[in-house]
C-alpha cells in the first residue's frame, strides 16, 4: 500500500476544489465537514478518513476512488488496462455488441491521443420527488376520501 502524502493530498483537494469554483466554505458545507477541519485537510495538518474523503469527493462530484489513491489508501490502477480483453471475453454481450464497444473505445483511445485522461466527476444522485399528500380511506367503502370533505 503506498504511503500517506497528506501534503499532498490536501494540494490535490483545494486545486480541485478551486477549479471547480467553490470557495472553502461552501465545499466545507457540501461535505459536512467544519470549515476549520477542511482547511486542516488542505494545508496537510489532518489525516482525513476514508468516510470524510468519500464525502469530501462526492461535494467535488469526483471520484472517491481518485482522493483514495492521493491519500495513499489505494493503489493507483495500471495504466495499461485491457478494457478490449474485458470486452471479448464477456459472454453476456452479441459478437456484434463487442465489435460496437470495440470501435468505441477505440475512437475514444485516438481522440485523446493516448493521453490518460482524468477521472471523470461523480453524478449527483437525483433529488427524490416530492410525497404526495395522504387520503383517508374510509372503512365501508375503502374508497379514497378527501380528507377535509364531510361524507
Amino acid at each position: 500500500m503506498a504511503t500517506l502524502k497528506v501534503r499532498d493530498l490536501g494540494d490535490y483537494i483545494r486545486e480541485q476544489r478551486m477549479s471547480s469554483s467553490i470557495s472553502l466554505r461552501q465545499l466545507a458545507r457540501l461535505a459536512g465537514v467544519s470549515n476549520p477541519y477542511l482547511s486542516q485537510i488542505e494545508r496537510g495538518l489532518r489525516k482525513p478518513s476514508a468516510e470524510i474523503l468519500q464525502q469530501i469527493a462526492k461535494a467535488l462530484r469526483i471520484s472517491a476512488e481518485a482522493l483514495y489513491v492521493q491519500a495513499g489508501i489505494l493503489e493507483e490502477r495500471d495504466a495499461d488496462t485491457d478494457v478490449p480483453g474485458a470486452i471479448l471475453r464477456d459472454e453476456w454481450v452479441t459478437e456484434r455488441q463487442k465489435q460496437v464497444l470495440l470501435e468505441i473505445y477505440d475512437s475514444f483511445r485516438k481522440e485523446n491521443n493516448g493521453e490518460r485522461q482524468s477521472p471523470p466527476p461523480v453524478a449527483e444522485p437525483a433529488p427524490e420527488p416530492e410525497p404526495k399528500p395522504a387520503r383517508k380511506r374510509t372503512a365501508t367503502t375503502a374508497r379514497p376520501v378527501e380528507a377535509d370533505v364531510p361524507q
